[in-house]
């Protein structure tokens, strides 16, 4: 009996497998087959990449073509062609000259069209309508502007729905969600705009839904809270707003969240523990608030209850919100935690071995720009291998973290502004970076000279802020960012990389020219440099004509150096430049016409040199975007050009210590920055350096209240004119007043004559106001004691007379402000008189007064002769009158008498 059940499961399994073997093996179906060279026919196809559809071989085999290992029927067709030039993966399109073919493809079960371009077929949605037993459908990547009504065509069996990465502008319709099998949906990366639909049909099946990339503006509507079988939800880099309902505890299936980039707030909704299969969660970059304490409380099931079972998650990041509080130490029980992300919070507190007691999974540990402390002993051996280690602004120091040193596969490194002191040990040389933040800190000594050509992968370096000291040899392998500013190396520029993104070598004491660093090596080369920052060292020489090798230069900064000669003509191949500063060097020379190529500057800075000439009037008609200006202490004369007016979106403008004359430009109420102001983060110059989320603040000199400043992360609030000590003349232009944005204007040292405006007292946000040494007359406005905002006023040694106007604001100044006057009032010791006027003025000027009529008498006389003889020639010549008036008299005279004899008085 056994031998026989033996032989007939033998046969049975015989039969399977063969007849498996049999199906396998088999070819395309003959209908598909046909189908599909026809197809070809009508595929432009200019790289002949469908060069493997050959007509007579299995369509199985040809490439884009998928096929069920069973049925052998044709499941997946992918038209859109990617290839792999270098690194770079790059895609061609197969363009489709028509769709006769697409009917004999009407009984295939499952097709993704993938990277078809469908913008300019008219009757694309009846192509689709052909396949209404579809169950997956991509149309990635197509172009759309309008999303198909599928519903409208019976796509019953539709399971998979994939239309991102199109350019829809619309709303997301509400029958996407009726479709009755409906497993995954991706809309991500395709313009959706509006808010989410707040009734959804039948969405039971629903377990992925993808909305990233787009511009929702609602908040989340309770049906994805009723879908107990969703797996995955990402609504990142949205405008989503309000708070995570509680509700969210019902997703009891999902295994991946992701909320980052958008607008929620409130407090972290604890109830999220309660999803035990969670494994990613992404809460970052939104406005959440409260302690992170709440998302660990003891209602959490992430972490182990008695450690009767272990949490799932993976993931968490919580960074760039607002939470604050202590990190507890019971996050050191998620066992198969292996990212944590808590930068860019307020956390403060101490942390310690115990919150990273079980974390042997972890492999990234991110928690910059918080206020925490890590008390660790020196022999700590941490329980995981980590890759990134992000603790940047964390107390760590004065020792160097020596535990660092136990991790073998460490390839990213963040310990900056931590207070370390010493010498960074020399094994800490050797290991294989890729990213490393050692800045901010007190680290001294050398750094190795192999170092620089060791780390092969090194793609950031940043030492800067510290107290390195030695030269820097020639380094080849470092690409993309290296800051080495704020230190103390020294000799010559090392040599430029071709694969340097941005150099800072700042605040040191380089020395000697810049030719052998941009110019000698490599001459036939194009870099990929685009942030040079050279400023405050050494150099000397002229600078190089070799600009040709920089064609992707964003930000040139050589500031504070003692270069000379004049701007090279190799410069006006920067297109691309958007910063130029050259403060305080040796440079000579007219503006060459050259530099007027640079139509994309927005900061031009060449103040503190010896440039001499006109200002051209290419300066203000080529760079109509420019915010900063400055052109102070050099030695250029002449007009100020009306040209200038263009300058529409400047925000600091500074022409102090030149050789000006003539008026100051009418037509300056056409500078619509300095009208309008602006808020917080709205015109800083920043540039955001993609690979390792680097972000660049441009700064600008600004010289107020007799000292100069540097502004960089509030830029945007400063608004400047300096014209100081020039030969300007004239009176201040009435339209001066409509600059209500500006806040920090100085025209001392000047011969302007006239009155300051009245309007001057619609200037709200005017900080520092400097009119001294000019001649400028008559009173002070009234005006100018309503700004409430001045905290400097300078309006010594002109003609100004009269009573200082009373304002809180105005005689809190000291007296030197209104020194060199003829005024008096607080703050000034002379008092005035009832008229307003010094009864301390000259003896000379009252003698000289005596001689002079008095013209206020003499006025009264007139008067009141010219009004005396008027009535009386009316008596005299008018008889009605006459009696009138005598009948008036003897009635009023009677009237006298009587009382007085009444009162006893006669």
């Amino acid at each position: 009996m056994k031998l026989l059940a033996i032989t007939f499961c033998f046969f049975l399994f015989f039969i399977l497998t063969n007849t498996k073997f049999s199906v396998c093996i088999g070819s395309c179906r003959e209908n598909e087959q046909q189908a599909l060279e026809s197809l070809k026919k009508e595929v432009y196809d200019p790289r002949d990449h469908l060069s493997s559809w050959i007509v007579g071989k299995d369509c199985c085999e040809w490439r884009g073509v998928v096929c069920h290992s069973m049925t052998r029927h044709v499941i997946e067709l992918h038209i859109g062609i990617v290839d792999q030039i270098g690194n770079k993966p790059i895609r061609y399109d197969l363009r489709i000259n028509n769709f006769d073919w697409l009917p004999s493809l009407s009984n295939l079960e499952n097709l993704e069209m993938e990277d078809v371009d469908l913008s300019n077929v008219t009757n694309w949605l009846q192509v689709i309508s052909m396949l209404p037993s579809l169950a997956y459908l991509s149309l990635y990547s197509c172009r759309l502007q309008h999303i198909p009504p599928l519903l409208h065509h019976n796509f019953s069996s539709l399971e998979t729905l994939d239309l991102s990465k199109n350019n829809f502008s619309s709303s997301i319709p509400r029958w996407v969600f009726n479709l009755p099998s409906l497993v995954s949906l991706d809309l991500s990366d395709s313009n959706l705009i509006g808010a989410m639909p707040r009734e959804a049909g039948n969405v039971t099946k629903l377990r992925n839904l993808d909305l990233a990339y787009n511009k929702l503006n609602s908040t989340i509507p309770n049906w994805i809270y009723r879908c107990k079988d969703l797996e995955s939800l990402d609504l990142s880099e949205n405008k989503i707003e309000g708070v995570v309902s509680n509700a969210i505890s019902n997703l009891s299936s999902i295994t991946d969240f992701n909320l980052s980039r958008n607008m929620f707030s409130g407090n972290l909704p604890n109830v999220i523990g309660k999803l035990s299969k969670l494994r990613w969660l992404d809460l970052s970059e939104n406005l959440f608030e409260g302690e992170v304490f709440e998302l660990f409380n003891s209602r959490s099931n992430f972490l182990p209850a008695g450690l009767r079972y272990s949490s799932s998650l993976t993931e968490l990041i919580l960074r760039n919100n607002k939470l604050t509080g202590t990190l507890p130490e019971s996050v050191g029980q998620l066992l198969m935690l292996e990212r944590i992300d808590i930068c860019n919070n307020r956390l403060e507190g101490v942390v310690t071995e115990s919150h990273f007691t079980k974390l042997t999974q972890l492999r990234y540990f991110q928690a910059s720009h918080t206020n925490l402390t890590l008390k660790v002993s020196q022999k700590w051996i941490p329980p995981f291998q980590a890759i990134h280690i992000e603790i940047g602004d964390w107390n760590i120091g004065p020792l160097f973290p020596m535990w660092l040193q136990t991790q073998k596969n460490i390839k990213s490194v963040d310990i900056s502004n931590g207070g370390i002191q010493g010498e960074v040990p020399t094994w800490f040389w050797n290991s294989q970076f890729e990213f490393l933040n050692l800045s901010h800190n007190q680290f001294i000594g050398e750094v190795p000279t192999w170092f620089w050509n060791f780390s092969s992968q090194l793609g950031y370096l940043d030492l800067s802020h510290n107290q390195f000291v030695g030269e820097v040899p020639i380094i080849s392998s470092l690409s993309w960012f290296w800051s080495l500013g704020s230190n103390n190396f020294s000799g010559p520029l090392p040599e430029v990389s071709p694969n340097v993104f941005i150099l800072d070598l700042s605040n040191n004491s380089f020395s000697g020219g810049l030719s052998h660093s941009l110019c000698e090596t490599n001459k036939n080369r194009s870099y990929g440099l685009m942030f040079l920052y050279l400023e405050e060292n050494d150099l000397s020489g002229e600078i190089p004509d070799c600009w040709m090798n920089w064609p992707k230069l964003i930000v040139l900064n050589l500031r504070d150096n003692k270069l000379i000669g004049g701007i090279p003509k190799s410069m006006e191949v920067l297109s691309n430049l958007v910063s130029l500063d050259f403060r305080r060097n040796r440079l000579t020379g007219p503006l060459p016409s050259s530099l007027a190529n640079c139509t994309g500057l927005l900061k031009i800075d060449l103040a503190e040199n010896e440039f001499v000439g006109q200002l051209p009037p290419w300066l203000g008609m080529k760079f109509s975007d420019l915010i900063i200006l400055s052109l102070s202490s050099n030695r250029f004369y002449g007009e100020l050009p009306p040209e200038i007016c263009y300058l529409k979106h400047i925000q600091i403008l500074d022409l102090a210590n030149n050789s000006f004359f003539g008026i100051i430009p009418r037509c300056i109420s056409n500078l619509t920055a300095m009208v309008t102001g602006n808020k917080l983060g709205e015109a800083d110059i920043e540039y955001y350096a993609d690979r390792f989320g680097e972000l660049l603040t441009e700064s600008a000199m600004v010289t107020t209240k007799g000292n100069s400043y540097q502004y960089d992360k509030i830029l945007a609030l400063v608004t400047s004119m300096d014209m100081s000590n020039n030969n300007l003349s004239g009176d201040i232009p009435l339209s001066f007043t409509s600059l209500v944005g500006l806040r920090i204007c100085n025209f001392s040292k000047n011969q302007l004559t006239g009155r300051i405006p009245n309007g001057i007292g619609d200037m709200k946000v005017l900080e520092s106001l400097d009119l001294s040494e000019n001649q400028l007359s008559d009173q002070i406005p009234q005006s100018l004691s309503s700004l409430s905002t001045l905290s400097f006023l300078n309006l010594s040694y002109n003609n100004l007379s009269g009573k200082i106007p009373v304002g809180t604001q105005l005689q809190s100044f000291n007296s030197s402000s209104f020194q060199g006057n003829e005024l008096c009032g607080l703050p000034l010791l002379t008092n005035c008189n009832s008229g307003g006027q010094n009864p301390n003025v000259d003896t000379e000027n009252d003698e000289s007064n005596e001689d002079e009529p008095d013209w206020f008498y003499i006025a009264m006389s007139i008067g009141f002769g010219l009004s005396f003889w008027g009535v009386c020639s009316c008596l005299l010549f008018k008889r009605s009158w006459r009696h009138a008036y005598y009948r008036f008299s003897d009635s009023c005279w009677e009237s006298l008498c009587v009382k007085l004899q009444i009162w006893g008085w006669i």
